[in-house]
């Protein structure tokens, strides 16, 4: 769904898409398992840039809730997680703020994100705010083992049959500091 600004200038835009799974592509490693569903309305700011030039700024709020499935973090499993949230964003015109001199950046302002154009594709913002909401790395369980890092077998599954790895020679110092701190607590 494209929002644009020529029909925003008219009246506000409510949507409520729902979106099938392999509608937007969110890459190789998460997929979608049931509809995206998202509500909302989009309208128009006119906000003064400078002392004589308006600009148009889409606002657009609402919220989204779907199913993704993803690979645990630490054993490559598959898990499902439920992924929803309310998003209030604003867009300004791509280049508008080029050409200003370097200045920090307020929080508002690092909010701010851009479209080119006359409008803005909903699905962009849905993928963008989609991945957002999902964990960095998720995790299939809070004490999943992982993955034996020698033959590669699933710990929670089953135990490997590899040697312990010998300690890195760099630590022994710190180990040496720790037991010297033990002994000395007692």
């Amino acid at each position: 769904m494209i929002i644009e600004v020529r029909e925003l200038q008219a009246h506000p835009v409510d949507f409520d898409e729902e979106l099938e799974p392999g509608t937007i592509d969110f890459g190789a490693d998460v997929h979608q398992s049931t509809d995206l569903k998202a509500a909302g309305r989009a309208q128009l700011v006119r906000e003064h840039h400078g002392k004589h030039e308006l600009i148009n700024d889409i606002r657009l709020a609402g919220d989204f809730s779907t199913r993704v499935e993803m690979s645990c973090a630490r054993c490559l499993e598959p898990i499902s997680r439920e992924v929803g949230k309310q998003f209030d964003l604003l867009y300004r015109p791509q280049g508008t703020d080029a050409g200003r001199s370097e200045l920090s950046v307020t929080a508002a302002e690092a909010e701010v994100g851009y479209y080119q154009g006359e409008g803005l594709l909903l699905e962009d913002v849905l993928r963008e705010q989609v991945l957002l909401a999902l964990p960095l790395r998720a995790v299939c369980k809070d004490d999943c083992k992982g993955l034996c890092p020698h033959c590669g077998r699933n710990l929670n599954q089953e135990q490997c049959n590899c040697a312990e790895p010998l300690e890195d020679p760099r630590w022994l110092a710190l180990k040496e500091i720790k037991e010297k701190l033990k002994v000395s607590e007692q």
